[in-house]
């Protein structure tokens, strides 16, 4: 496994970034053990998850299986870079109640608290914020979040989903205040989904913000949807299905299925690979069910596009191009 700087810290992570999102809804807790055993034995040491991660009533599932899964002991969570997020609600079942969602201060105290609790654990590597708060004032975060590191409960903040211009804001606002800043991204970023390229990947190299795609096979769609739906296998489902109805993007996705046939290669970890080539991109985020998964993104990690495969690539998947040229003159 090969290592890099989560931007510009000095925090060394692995390429590749174990996704949980799965564990508990669609992976049981024995089968998530075995999956981030098998991580770690593979040299894998960046996990993410999130605080709402098992869904509705069972929303803060996800990191409990983790936090069990530190509990084990040997070194697990010393081994582990762990990166989960802050936004959405996790107050009780029924109408929402204020206060427990976004960035206020006070939901943020609360909410790492009960991340810290679910996850047996005294601090949190990458505390992300897993969405814009249009109502919190950045100086508010920034004094909130400078606490917690104060504290050790935290060690760096992060963002997701956020559009280039409100990654300048935060970290400008952080820079008046004499705080460390945003230290990554993790945005939606794929070879079928390339608008990142035109702003947010640009702002995060500016400031020094380490990218980490998330559904880096657009739910599905890059990881050979045509030919398993043609040999009887899984189907596409999510995003990908609303795709497929669209016969200019289900033309594209058999010709990348084509063309991937042609050079023996398995389009779900040409997908991987085509994005641990791009410029900024720390590693993607790759969200196993089965241990045969995660073998499969692992293989991603070796893979070397040629410059000619990568070219082909573009053609059927153009970028939009650097802003403002990709709207602009």
């Amino acid at each position: 496994m090969e290592y890099t700087q989560l931007g510009r810290t000095g925090l060394k992570v692995s390429r590749l970034v174990l996704g949980t999102m799965n564990f508990g809804p669609q992976t049981d807790e024995a089968d998530s053990h075995a999956i981030m055993d098998a991580a770690l034995d593979a040299g894998l040491n960046f996990f993410d998850t999130a605080n709402v991660y098992g869904w509705a009533e069972n929303k803060g599932r996800t990191e409990s299986i983790i936090g069990n899964w530190f509990a084990k002991g040997g070194d697990r969570r010393d081994k582990v870079v762990l990166a989960t997020k802050v936004y959405g609600n996790m107050g009780p079942d029924g109408p929402a109640w204020p206060n427990h969602d976004k960035l206020s201060a006070v939901n943020i105290r609360r909410a790492v608290d009960g991340s810290l609790r679910r996850l047996k654990t005294d601090h949190i590597d990458l505390y992300q914020f897993h969405h814009i708060d249009r109502d919190t004032p950045f100086d508010e975060i920034w004094q909130a979040i400078d606490v917690l590191v104060q504290q050790g409960k935290i060690l760096y903040a992060g963002s997701s989903n956020f559009p280039g211009y409100k990654i300048a804001q935060a970290n400008e606002a952080a820079a008046r205040r004499g705080s460390y800043g945003l230290v990554s991204e993790q945005c939606l970023y794929n070879l079928a989904e390339r608008r990142a390229e035109m702003e947010v990947i640009p702002a995060a190299q500016d400031y020094g913000l380490g990218v980490i795609p998330w559904s880096p096979l657009h739910g599905g769609l890059l990881g050979g949807v045509i030919r398993k739906e043609a040999q009887g296998g899984r189907r596409a489902s999510g995003r990908a299905v609303e795709a497929l109805a669209d016969p200019e993007v289900r033309g594209k996705v058999q010709a990348y299925e084509d063309l991937l046939d042609k050079h023996g290669l398995e389009p779900g970890e040409v997908a991987l690979a085509w994005l641990l080539a791009r410029p900024g991109v720390t590693g993607p985020i790759v969200g196993p069910r089965t241990a045969d998964q995660l073998h499969s993104a692992l293989r991603a990690a070796e893979l070397e596009l040629s410059q000619e495969l990568l070219a082909a690539l573009d053609e059927i998947w153009p970028g939009p191009g650097p802003s403002p040229e990709a709207f602009a003159w």
